[in-house]
C-alpha cells in the first residue's frame, strides 16, 4: 500500500467514524498533496468549521451575551463555538497551537459531541510539533512531503456511507485481537491507553467497510499500519534464532512445514513497512526530549499590546487598561442580589472586584549576546570556543527563533564581530578570522552588549548577554590602564544590566573559579558557571541549560 493510498483510506476510516475515531493530522507543506487531502476532506458529509489560532476564550468557551442581557435584563449566555452540531473542525498550522488552545480542542473531543478534527502540521523543522495531548486524541497521522503530482488520484468515498456507518458500531471485535492491541502497544513503547482504543475503532471501521460484521486479521494489520507507526517509540528487537541441536539434518529440518509468525510478529512487520528509514532515531529522541520550540518565539505575558489573553482581577493601580466588557460580564450575575440590598439604585451596581484587566501575550524572538574576552594568551582559544558554541546554537535557532549576535572586546574596545543574524552561513563566514591579544576592557566588552540588548528591546527582540571572560579586567572606561577603575566600571556596569532586567549568564573559564567573576555575576544577577577547561559542547550547554531554566 502505497502512502497516498494509506491517507485515501484513513480519509475514508474517518468518513465512516469520525466521533470515535478522532481525526486526523495531516503533515504537509502548502502544494498539490495538501490540497488535495482538504478537497478530500471537503467531501466529508459533516459541517466545517475552521479555527483560527487568535479566537478569544469568549469564543471557544461562551460567555455572557452583554448586549442582550442588558437588553432584556437577566443573564443570557453566548454559545461556545463547540456546542453545534457535530461538526470538523480543520485547523491550519497546528504545530503552533497554544497550549490552552489545544486543551480547549481536546475537551470538545471529549465531550461526546460527535465532532472530529483535521489537523494541518505546516512544520518547517523536526523540532515543530503538535501539543502531545491532541495528537494523542486523533487516530491517523499521515505525512506528505514526499509526495509528487503524479503520486495523487482523486478520493471517492463509499456511495452507501450512511448505511456503514450506521452498521459500524455493531462489528464484532475478538477479545484475542483486543489483548493483541495492547500487547503490541507495549511492544513498541506506546504508553498510551487511548491507542489499543482508537485501533479497534479503525478496525472496526474498515471491516465495515468491507460489509463484514466482525474484524478479521487483515482489518486489525490495516488499522495498525494506520493507528500505531507514528506513536511507536520503538521496535522490540528480532529474536534470535534459536541453536540447532547436535547432529540436527537441515535439508530435512528445511522440508518441514514453515509455521507462521505469531499474530504479534506479523504486526511489528506491518509497523517497520509503514516506518521510513531512520525514523526510529527521531522517534526515540522525541520520546525523550520535549519539543525544541513551537516556532512561535518566546512568549511573554504583557497588559499593552499582542495577543489577547483572558482578563484578570488586578489591583487599580496596576497600570493595565481596564477591560470594559469583562468587567460588565463580571458585574451581572450579582445584579440581582445588589438590586435587592440596593433598590433606590439606578442602572448596574459595580463592585471594586468586578474590576477587569486587559492582559496580552507577546511573542517575540529570543537575542543571544555573546561577550567574549579576546585578550591574553588564551585568547585564540576561548573565540574559537566561543564559535563553536555559536555554530551550535544556530543549529536549533530555528524552532526557537533564537537571534545570536557576536562581540569581542581586547586592547582598549570592544568590536561587533556579528551583528544580531540567524544565518549559519552568514555566521561562518564572519567568525572565518578572529582577532586575539592585548590588554582586558571587560566594561567596554558590557557596554557594547548593555547597548545592544537595550536597542534590540525596543524593537521586540528578548536578549539574553552571555559573558565569556576569565574576569582579570585591567583597563577602564576611559581607556587607562587602571585595574581598580577597571573592576569599579565593569560592576557599574553590571549593576546597569541587573537594573535593566536584562537576563544574563557569565561563564568563568579560568583554571580556578575567580572571585571577582563570582561578585560582578552576583551584581549582574546573572547565573554563574565554571568552565575552566571549556569548549564549544560545554558553552553550548551551560547556555541551553541556563535558557531553560529562566
Amino acid at each position: 500500500m502505497t502512502l497516498w493510498e494509506r491517507a485515501q483510506l484513513a480519509i475514508t476510516l474517518l468518513a465512516i467514524d469520525p466521533q470515535r475515531l478522532g481525526g486526523l493530522v495531516i503533515r504537509a507543506r502548502a502544494g498539490p498533496a495538501q490540497a488535495a487531502m482538504l478537497a478530500a476532506v471537503q467531501g466529508l458529509n459533516m459541517p466545517k468549521v475552521k479555527l483560527q489560532h487568535h479566537m478569544t476564550p469568549e469564543v471557544l468557551n461562551g460567555d455572557i451575551d452583554l448586549s442582550v442581557s442588558l437588553a432584556e435584563r437577566r443573564l443570557v449566555m453566548r454559545k461556545s463555538i463547540f456546542d453545534c452540531a457535530p461538526s470538523l473542525f480543520v485547523l491550519p498550522m497546528a504545530e503552533r497551537c497554544a497550549p490552552q488552545f489545544s486543551a480547549r480542542i481536546c475537551q470538545a473531543l471529549e465531550a461526546d459531541l460527535g465532532h472530529a478534527v483535521i489537523a494541518l502540521d505546516e512544520a518547517a523543522e523536526e523540532g515543530e510539533a503538535l501539543p502531545a495531548a491532541l495528537t494523542d486524541r486523533l487516530s491517523f497521522h499521515v505525512t506528505l512531503d514526499d509526495l509528487a503530482l503524479q503520486d495523487l488520484t482523486p478520493v471517492t468515498l463509499p456511495r452507501a456511507i450512511e448505511d456503514i456507518r450506521a452498521a459500524v458500531r455493531g462489528v464484532i471485535l475478538p477479545a484475542e485481537l483486543v489483548q493483541e492491541a495492547v500487547k503490541l502497544a507495549a511492544s513498541l513503547g506506546i504508553s498510551s491507553l487511548r491507542a489499543p482504543l482508537l485501533l479497534g475503532y479503525a478496525a472496526q471501521a474498515h471491516a465495515a467497510l468491507h460489509g463484514r460484521n466482525e474484524v478479521t486479521d487483515d482489518d486489525f494489520k490495516l488499522a495498525v499500519m494506520l493507528v500505531y507507526p507514528h506513536r511507536a517509540t520503538r521496535l522490540p528487537e528480532d529474536p534470535e534464532p534459536e541453536a540447532q541441536p547436535d547432529g540436527a539434518n537441515p535439508p530435512e529440518a528445511a522440508q518441514e512445514p514453515t509455521q507462521a509468525k505469531p499474530p504479534n510478529d506479523l504486526m511489528i512487520e506491518a509497523v517497520k513497512a509503514v516506518l521510513p528509514a531512520g525514523v526510529l532515531t527521531q522517534l526515540q529522541s522525541a520520546a525523550k526530549q520535549p519539543a525544541s520550540g513551537s516556532g512561535s518565539g518566546t512568549r511573554r505575558k504583557g497588559n499593552h499590546r499582542g495577543r489577547p489573553l483572558p482578563a484578570r482581577v488586578g489591583p487599580k493601580n496596576s497600570g493595565a487598561r481596564v477591560d470594559l466588557v469583562a468587567s460588565l460580564r463580571a458585574a451581572i450575575p450579582w445584579q440581582t442580589l445588589r438590586k435587592a440590598g440596593n433598590p433606590k439604585a439606578m442602572g448596574p451596581i459595580f463592585k471594586a472586584s468586578d474590576l477587569r484587566h486587559k492582559r496580552y501575550e507577546i511573542q517575540s524572538d529570543r537575542l543571544l549576546i555573546f561577550t567574549v574576552d579576546a585578550s591574553g594568551s588564551a585568547a585564540v582559544a576561548r573565540l574559537a570556543e566561543a564559535k563553536g558554541a555559536v555554530e551550535l546554537l544556530l543549529g536549533e535557532a530555528y524552532a526557537r527563533r533564537d537571534h545570536v549576535a557576536l562581540y569581542a572586546f581586547r586592547g582598549t574596545g570592544s568590536e561587533a564581530l556579528l551583528p544580531p543574524t540567524r544565518s549559519l552561513v552568514q555566521t561562518k563566514k564572519r567568525l572565518a578570522a578572529l582577532p586575539g591579544g592585548g590588554a582586558t576592557p571587560l566594561a567596554a566588552g558590557l557596554v557594547a552588549a548593555f547597548n545592544l540588548a537595550v536597542q534590540e528591546r525596543r524593537n521586540g527582540l528578548t536578549p539574553t548577554l552571555i559573558l565569556l571572560t576569565d574576569g582579570r579586567a585591567n583597563v577602564a572606561l576611559d581607556g587607562s590602564n587602571d585595574r581598580a577603575q577597571a573592576a569599579a566600571d565593569a560592576q557599574m556596569l553590571a549593576q546597569k544590566i541587573a537594573e535593566a532586567q536584562i537576563p544574563a549568564l557569565v561563564i568563568d573559564t579560568t583554571i580556578r573559579p575567580e572571585k571577582t567573576l563570582q561578585t560582578l555575576a552576583g551584581t549582574m544577577r546573572a547565573n554563574y558557571i565554571a568552565l575552566p577547561r571549556s569548549d564549544a559542547k560545554s558553552v553550548s550547554a551551560a547556555v541551553s541549560s541556563a535558557l531553560a531554566q529562566s
